[in-house]
């Protein structure tokens, strides 16, 4: 009676066909956000976490930490002023110039070894700010990296010009409509437009692309490293710049940030603000923030080649008898049955490493032959 069998493992190079192909990579696209979802509308910041570091930065739960011990960081939101604005320090002054230490950080990770300052596609005043917003999503959303083309985030403003009195706009990248993306030290940049994913599919604002916005894009978007930069100005830019849905172009968030010396004015929660809606004062605004990660899944396949003549006797007690192994079923003589549930991988030393589970009993016998292919993810 077999219980164990080997694997027939031929070389890469051969024609021999072979029972385990090793290395099989597939590209996984999935929901980012807690539990695989795709898409966030509640969010909510930590009353521990917001006293100790909310002038560097904040980080964002899908539930209440006060109240889900389970709650995760889904991202984290921050503000970056490159002479240190907005934030206690300066030469002589007590403080630690957050916002400087914000905006180097970012830099050093994500631009090249020559360059200072983050530059953004446009034309106009606005291409190369001394401030930005950023969120950085968490590594374990994040996983291997964010997936171009499929995320949309709402940010909402305080402006009232026209008719309106609060201003929504949505954002997204543009690879969609970039064929050779540049790669920096952060990896692939894509530019933050406007725009919305309608049907699955990123859709730009018409009109509109990130060369041609006055002022300066939106931002910069680096999957690779699933960091999203936000062209400060931009989002509390006159109307004058026309960014937006004509009546309303400036996101003006919260009216404006604070950009004073040695003072501490929470641009980090007025950027988290216009995230949620809450500087929306219509208070029509829906938060929103969806976003799938991708990720390259490497594989090993396992083919279980069962043979008609093998596998057909079980040492379950139920099979045959203990006084003299004769079978417990007549039917049994001469044409055993066994019914497969799982297979067990061994190593050489007879150490079992995984079992696979079939998703309902398989029929063996004389007549019968089976392969079973057994998959493992890394």
């Amino acid at each position: 009676m077999s219980i164990f069998k080997n694997f027939n493992i031929a070389p890469a190079d051969s024609p021999e066909s072979s029972d385990v192909i090793t290395n099989v990579k597939d590209i996984v696209s999935s929901g980012m956000w807690a539990d695989g979802a795709a898409s966030l509308t509640s969010f909510f910041t930590s009353s521990v976490q917001s006293a100790s570091s909310a002038n560097h930065y904040l980080d964002v739960y899908a539930t209440n930490p006060q109240t889900d011990a389970n709650a995760k960081v889904q991202f984290s939101v921050t503000y970056g002023h490159i002479f240190g604005s907005g934030s206690l320090g300066r030469k002589g002054a007590v403080g630690n110039r957050a916002s400087a230490a914000i905006y180097r950080q970012l830099s050093q990770t994500l631009l090249g070894p020559n360059e200072e300052r983050f530059t953004f596609a446009g034309t106009g005043a606005h291409t190369t700010p001394d401030f930005i917003y950023a969120i950085a999503v968490s590594r374990q959303q994040l996983r291997e990296k964010m997936d171009p083309g499929n995320w949309e985030i709402h940010l909402s403003g305080s402006n009232e010009i026209g008719n309106n009195s609060g201003h929504i706009i949505k954002l997204i990248d543009d690879s969609n409509s970039t064929t050779d993306p540049k790669v920096n030290q952060g990896g692939r940049v894509f530019n933050i437009v406007s725009g919305s994913i309608q049907s699955g599919t990123a859709v730009l604002e018409t009109g509109v692309t990130a060369t041609t916005q006055p002022g300066g894009a939106y931002g910069l978007f680096y999957p690779d490293v699933g960091i999203l930069i936000f062209n400060g100005p931009i989002l509390t830019a006159s109307a004058s710049l026309g960014h937006g849905d004509g009546n309303q172009s400036a996101l003006n968030i919260a009216v404006n940030p604070g950009t004073g010396s040695n003072i501490e004015q929470g641009n980090v929660g007025k950027f988290y603000g216009a995230i949620t809606g809450s500087s929306n004062p219509a208070g029509t605004s829906t938060p929103y923030f969806a976003a799938r990660r991708e990720e390259v899944i490497t594989s090993q396949h396992y083919f279980c080649r069962i043979p008609n003549k093998e596998f057909n006797f079980s040492s379950n007690p139920s099979f045959a008898t203990a006084s003299d192994g004769s079978f417990t079923q007549s039917t049994f003589f001469k044409n055993p049955k066994t019914f497969i549930t799982q297979v067990g991988l061994y190593n050489d030393a007879g150490e079992l490493l995984a079992v696979a589970k079939l998703s309902k009993p398989l029929l063996k016998s004389y007549s019968r032959e089976a392969i079973i292919k057994v998959k493992l993810d890394f």
